[in-house]
């Protein structure tokens, strides 16, 4: 028996990467904004608000209000993932669709795009004209100290507040990230686990559910500095997922390799923060 791969062999591998990337997405890719990026770096550019000025006089002159443009910048990074099947392994392991080495190298691009997405919410976005001004994560404003408490109803109250009281468009879908502890802290809430609030208690079941205007979703991949676990809430487009090159995947014969077959995914993403005013940082804490 010939242990070479053929043709059918790899379409068909080929096939089942791509099936398996829709069957597992990104928990986090459909909660931004997603753009292309072409080259080593992209620029999004933004109008910021202005203030329309009042006629005091009769045939005056026409009021000229400069519109403040302000950009951001993207820059994508490259992620690879390969591994070696060497000609006497099984030529099944090729065409089988559950083969782990499709859902391993499909997994772990995955969870890079939701890293990606979760370091760029608070880190610092650089933008201007040449991409070097720099805009921090606003603390004082944006961020809700953990107060030596978990995930709480008040905590999801204030904020609602912040991106309401910064204008943040009701109707642009609102996102909230949290991880297992902080689902059982909200679950475990008096106010919470009475029927008025009881929406929640779908995210037990691991279901997306809407409660105060947000979309929740679970992650594990939240950041955490000692006992302070950081959730995060946002408007979708107030988070940018640059896409230079999507997931790819080839599968081809390694001839330094004793004519192994190699299976590689790569990618080229990257994200950042495109307006302060549309993301807040919720701190919980977990001991």
């Amino acid at each position: 028996m010939s242990f070479e791969i053929t043709t059918a062999m790899v379409q068909q591998y080929n096939d089942n990467v791509v099936l398996l990337q829709q069957q597992k997405p990104s928990r986090l890719r459909p909660c931004v904004r997603e753009e292309g990026v072409q080259g080593e770096y992209g620029f999004f550019d933004q109008i910021d608000q202005t203030a329309a000025q009042k006629r005091t006089q009769r045939h005056g002159d026409t009021p000229l209000i400069s519109t403040p443009h302000v950009r951001r910048k993207v820059a994508p990074a490259p992620y690879d993932w390969a591994d070696l099947i060497d000609n006497f392994d099984r030529p099944t392991l090729i065409t089988d669709p559950t083969s782990k080495y499709a859902v391993n190298a499909v997994a772990a691009m995955n969870r890079a795009i939701d890293d990606e997405i979760i370091a760029a919410a608070l880190a610092t976005a650089y933008g201007g004209r040449d991409g070097t001004t720099t805009y921090p994560f606003p603390t004082s404003t944006h961020r809700i100290a953990h107060g030596s408490a978990g995930l709480t109803l008040s905590k999801l109250l204030q904020t609602k507040e912040i991106l309401d009281s910064y204008e943040n468009d009701p109707d642009e879908p609102r996102f909230i990230v949290l991880n297992a502890k902080q689902v059982t802290n909200l679950l475990n809430t008096a106010e919470i686990k009475s029927s008025d609030y009881n929406t929640v208690k779908a995210l037990a079941a691991g279901q997306i559910d809407t409660f105060l205007g947000f979309k929740f979703i679970r992650s594990e991949r939240l950041q955490k500095v000692s006992t302070t676990r950081s959730c995060l809430a946002w408007s979708q487009s107030s988070i940018l997922l640059g896409i230079g090159t999507d997931i790819i995947t080839r599968v081809s014969e390694r001839d330094d390799k004793n004519y192994a077959t190699q299976v590689y995914v790569g990618m080229f993403i990257g994200a950042t923060r495109m307006d302060e005013k549309g993301v807040v940082e919720i701190q919980a804490t977990e001991s």
